[in-house]
């Protein structure tokens, strides 16, 4: 009979979130696969566990990987942890998963921590919807094409930010979003815990100033939603195309495709201006 694979969110700061059942699953894994094994040797020595453990990181995922799952599929119990939070979220552990799954080997998951979650739940940002959008891009093209294409989502946006990189990040953000509300959140659930609130520019130019330490998440509310088109705007353009040689019934159909208003709530647009403008 095979083992299991066994995913366990750890925790992202204070040790004391570190749940009963994830700790179980820890002392009683025959082996951990670690994103770094000395910082989880600190946390099984914090639960008095002495597991064995392995790395397993984004420079040897590939090749760890199949030797780790024919360990499950050899019976025993192989738990995956990052350095703090859920793996896969940002973290190696996604690998691992997809290709338990694909040999039909039993996978479960400890739900733990999260920074993403976290700073969402402080920022006061609207927390419904949202995008986890991860770290972005390091080079600046493609950083500057990531966020143009997220200039329109109007979900709430989280993002994973370096901090070396925060200043750079957090004024690329203004730029591709404007004055947009965003919360700045950093050392979750540790000591110097902080959260800074205000909009993109000024925590900007805030980072930019003063700097900032320590694991950073960057909450950002997402767009507004575009204001429906007037009337008066959609009739112009019916009567431009009209003006133009294209029939009103052909036009009203042009301008009802490209805009996504009902053909017939603009057809009686249509004759509602045409009404007002008789004598």
């Amino acid at each position: 009979m095979p083992g299991r694979l066994v995913v366990v969110g750890t925790p992202i700061g204070n040790l004391g979130d570190l749940s009963p059942r994830a700790a179980a699953a820890l002392a009683d894994a025959d082996v951990v696969a670690a994103e770094d094994t000395r910082r989880t040797r600190v946390l099984l020595q914090h639960i008095g566990a002495a597991t064995p453990t392995t790395s397993y990181h984004e420079h040897n995922e590939v090749s760890k990987t199949g030797p780790l799952l024919d360990r499950v599929a050899a019976g025993e119990t192989v738990v995956v942890v990052s350095d703090a939070g859920t793996p896969g979220m940002a973290d190696p552990g996604f690998r691992l998963v997809q290709k338990a799954v694909a040999r039909g080997l039993p996978v479960e998951s400890i739900p733990g921590p999260n920074a993403a979650v976290q700073a969402l739940v402080l920022s006061g940002l609207p927390m419904e919807r949202f995008v986890f959008e991860g770290f972005l891009p390091r080079k600046t093209g493609a950083r500057r094409r990531r966020l143009a294409e997220l200039a329109e989502e109007q979900r709430t946006l989280v993002f994973y930010v370096a901090p070396h990189r925060a200043a750079e990040d957090l004024i690329a953000m203004a730029e591709a979003f404007g004055d947009r509300s965003a919360a700045v959140a950093r050392e979750l659930t540790k000591l110097h815990e902080e959260v800074l609130r205000g909009d993109l520019p000024t925590l900007a130019a805030h980072v930019s100033e003063h700097g900032i330490r320590g694991e950073v998440t960057v909450v950002v509310a997402g767009a507004a939603p575009a204001a429906p088109p007037r009337a008066e705007d959609l009739t112009a353009q019916v009567e431009a195309l009209v003006g133009a040689g294209s029939s009103r019934r052909d036009a009203v159909a042009e301008v009802a495709a490209r805009t996504g208003v009902p053909r017939r709530q603009l057809y009686q647009a249509v004759i509602d201006a045409d009404q007002g403008a008789s004598p």
